[in-house]
């Protein structure tokens, strides 16, 4: 017990003493235990096998008789939908929450060619694989990145997108982001700590608050990275974190053709890149309060809910308030 008391307590002051309890996991994410069972889709792309983990969670009680695709994000893992998952099936959907190749539970290959339209594609013929020919798509953080190119390429079986503090609301480079050679990002994957994830969070996803609840997600990702597959897993990552730069979405918002959702924590402040901008330039970037009405009016048919106080995840910060404005809005 007080052992226990110690760690929470460490937790909380972002203390390094907890780094050395720090449990590693695969390069499939290992060891992680994920809220669902953990299925897997075999497939072949760019000439290679590849394997995408995914939960696939059936309605509790009445179905309603419609499916959800969740996309999460570049610091996520299907796993942190967790409260989602059981709000949205317990609402009657079905969900299905894949890890993207490159992330979590899925292949990390020695080489690919990271595009949004490639990670589109594979979750398409996973939805294939699974007989769901429409779907509502919720995209968070890189995965609204991803949620809004699927949208665009597939606006025939998108019912309806929703996204959560997607980045990409704003053009990195247009605005005078320098570049990271993928090189120089594998450098700086490779350093990747607990302390530093937790500050990093605890700054911009929960906007300067912490609880312990939350370390769950720092163990996981600093587990994997830290993990017998961490040269592989910080390659990849590397070479996605150059995609999210080089691959802007920003400039075809007003070219999608479904209804959308934007939930918006109004105290986020991610930006690519923006540890290495000139200070007049990190200046500008990454003020979710503007950029979320900006996009709004960008998206013909948008709708804007904006989380006062709360940070880039609101789905984990204030689950009920999060799912309540969703669920509410699928349901018009």
């Amino acid at each position: 017990m007080l052992r226990a008391t110690a760690l929470a307590l460490a937790c909380l002051l972002g203390s390094p003493a907890i780094a050395a309890e720090s449990p590693t996991y695969g390069k499939q994410l290992e060891g992680f235990d994920y809220p669902h069972p953990l299925k897997h889709f075999d497939f072949k792309s760019q000439g290679q096998t590849l394997q995408m983990g995914y939960m696939d969670v059936p309605a509790k009680g009445q179905t309603n008789g419609r499916s959800v695709v969740l996309m999460h994000g570049k610091n996520f893992c299907a796993a942190t939908w967790e409260t989602t998952i059981d709000a949205l099936s317990k609402a009657g959907y079905r969900v299905i929450a894949p890890d993207q190749i490159g992330f979590c539970t899925s292949s990390k290959p020695a080489y690919y060619q990271y595009s949004f339209q490639q990670l589109a594609a594979n979750t398409h013929a996973l939805l294939e694989q699974l007989g769901v020919q429409q779907a509502i798509v919720l995209g968070h953080s890189t995965g609204g990145m991803l949620a809004t190119r699927y949208a665009l390429m597939y606006p025939q079986q998108v019912e309806h997108l929703a996204m959560v503090n997607p980045i990409g609301l704003e053009d990195w480079k247009a605005l005078g982001v320098p570049y990271r050679t993928v090189d120089q990002w594998y450098e700086r994957e490779l350093k990747l700590d607990a302390e530093g994830v937790r500050n990093y969070e605890r700054k911009t996803y929960y906007a300067g608050r912490w609880k312990p609840e939350y370390e769950r997600w720092v163990q996981m990702l600093v587990g994997l990275n830290k993990g017998p597959g961490h040269e592989v897993v910080a390659w990849n990552s590397a070479l996605i974190y150059d995609m999210i730069y080089t691959q802007p979405v920003y400039h075809e918002f007003k070219d999608l053709k479904v209804p959308t959702l934007l939930l918006i924590g109004d105290q986020d402040n991610t930006a690519i890149g923006s540890d290495i901008a000139p200070p007049e330039v990190k200046a500008r970037l990454g003020h979710y309060k503007d950029l979320g009405p900006q996009v709004a009016k960008l998206i013909p048919q948008a709708r804007l809910v904006t989380f006062e106080g709360l940070g880039h995840a609101p789905q984990i910060e204030e689950p009920e308030r999060f799912h309540k404005a969703l669920i509410e809005w699928l349901g018009r």
